[in-house]
């Protein structure tokens, strides 16, 4: 009898608009700002098909209200395994794209890179070290809500950025509900940016700190990150987070 082996189905390929976006220009920009707006990543198609999702449970781990915690108002939801094969391939190939600048900042500061060259592998290493729960997350906000400043760090084994797109249409699905980037600069008062993310659009920006120049060098600016109030309508955001949490 003759067996026949089947090929294993091949990966993903990954999305053109990450694989052709000018990261040239991109990594300067967050050099300079800590925070850089991507070309469309999503099509208006994709984005309703993954902010659908957010009305189906059975893809999620967790659920968390805002106001119960005092995280603002609103909720999101963390994707459980397997994660949705859109939602993993971005995440796939942004993780190289995003490399080079994470080793860089992290030589800036004089401290260890201990990213690998694939997500596979560096997400490895996190389940190893206990942090073996998933963090791409859909947030919904309404009129009122809002997302107070924070770090999304999870554990002790951190990607030094991070990515959020945007699934709804700026002045038309919502209002309000700019992105808000606040950096403590070394013996300053702290800087602050406001986004609006386009519908598809991404947002590349620092997950702890980033490294700046000063008078001794460079030196760590802490930076955390928020949504300003929702004034009208319903917006939703995909965020992919590249390390995993305990």
């Amino acid at each position: 009898m003759t067996t026949t082996t089947r090929p294993a189905p091949a990966a993903p390929a990954a999305p053109e608009p990450v694989t052709g976006a000018d990261w040239p220009a991109l990594t300067e920009e967050l050099n300079e700002h800590g925070c850089a707006p991507t070309p469309r990543l999503l099509t208006p198609a994709q984005c309703r098909e993954v902010a659908a999702l957010y009305e189906e449970p059975e893809h999620f781990r967790s659920t968390i209200d805002m106001a119960r915690y005092r995280f603002g108002s609103g909720q999101y939801r963390y994707f459980d395994h397997p994660l949705p094969e859109l939602v993993s391939t971005l995440r796939e190939a942004c993780y190289p794209k995003l490399l080079p600048v994470a080793r860089d900042w992290a030589a800036k500061l004089g401290r260890p890179a201990p990213w690998p060259d694939t997500l596979e592998e560096w997400l490895a290493m996190c389940h190893e070290a206990g942090q073996g729960k998933p963090t791409p997350i859909l947030l919904r906000y309404g009129a009122g809500d809002w997302n107070a400043l924070h770090r999304d760090l999870y554990g002790d084994l951190v990607f030094p950025l991070q990515v959020v797109i945007g699934l709804d249409a700026a002045g038309k699905d919502y209002t309000g509900g700019e992105f808000l980037l606040v950096e403590q600069r070394p013996r300053a008062q702290s800087r602050g940016t406001s986004t609006v993310l386009q519908q598809g659009h991404g947002l590349v920006f620092t997950t702890r700190d980033r490294p700046v120049r000063s008078a001794r060098g460079w030196s760590a600016a802490p930076v955390r990150h928020g949504v300003s109030t929702v004034r009208s309508g319903t917006r939703r955001t995909l965020g992919l987070v590249f390390h995993d949490a305990a």
